[in-house]
């Protein structure tokens, strides 16, 4: 009995580390986007346990680091102000980049 629990256990720990791990990325709205869109996409990202890390004022978006899953809440909660959400990377002047490569 115990050790079915531990390999229960055991095999819900990526799971459980999987839902921890947070992305980092720019979040942009089309031109017009109410603020309220964007408010309520901020919202949404910290209360799914994600941190806002910058808030954008000359365009609509912000940057943040958020789990996964909430990002791609995001990216199908609004289907008229559809938010791009790209993987925040540095960039060089040769177009090289440091960091991870693929989706959120």
């Amino acid at each position: 009995m115990k050790l079915s629990l531990a390999v229960i256990l055991l095999g819900a720990l990526p799971m459980v580390l999987a839902a921890k791990v947070l992305k980092s990325v720019i979040v942009t709205f089309p031109k017009g986007t109410p603020d309220s869109v964007v408010t309520q996409a901020k919202d949404s990202l910290v209360a799914s346990g994600g941190v806002i890390t910058h808030e954008y004022h000359l365009i609509n978006g912000f940057a943040a680091e958020a789990p996964v899953n909430a990002l791609q809440t995001l990216a199908t909660q609004d289907t008229r102000y559809k938010p791009d959400i790209e993987e925040d990377k540095v960039v060089t002047a040769n177009g090289d980049y440091v960091g991870d490569v693929g989706a959120f």
